[in-house]
């Protein structure tokens, strides 16, 4: 498990990012139990964050809706832990290094400028999936 530092002081602090479709301002808080951005839209156990803009930025392109996507910077307000669907289950180490938790997010400002992935790129990645539910294959965080 991942502490949340921000209390502690220091020169540095870990920027955060959620990719979305959902129209946020700062101040919200982004939390589980609400209806899930990706695969069946079950209740979502978890929320997620990235430390890299590329992975919020598959967040945004992937996210269920028709919204455009947006990207937030988000503080964590409890423990974050590996996404299990992004670190060694799946690939060595956390590559993108993403996150989840039970514990709300804070809305503490949104990218405004940020280029998506090629549009063939991005259904591709669509393409895998839908292959990988049709299979049977779901996330390990349901």
């Amino acid at each position: 498990m991942k502490q949340n530092t921000s209390s502690r002081p220091t020169p540095f602090a870990q920027t955060y990012f959620h990719g979305t479709k959902a129209d946020l301002a700062v101040g919200d808080l982004i939390e589980a139990g609400y209806q899930s951005n990706y695969g069946d839209r079950k209740n979502a156990r978890y929320i997620f964050l990235s430390a890299t803009l590329d992975a919020a930025i598959w967040g945004a392109e992937l996210a269920s809706g028709d919204g455009p996507g947006r990207i937030y910077l988000v503080e964590p307000t409890g423990l974050i832990e590996d996404d299990p669907d992004l670190t060694d289950k799946k690939f060595p180490g956390n590559p993108t290094m993403s996150y989840r938790s039970t514990h709300p997010f804070r809305v503490v400002g949104e990218v405004s400028q940020w280029e998506g992935h090629p549009a063939e790129q991005v259904q591709t990645m669509k393409d895998a999936l839908a292959k990988l539910r049709e299979q049977g294959i779901s996330s390990l965080n349901e």
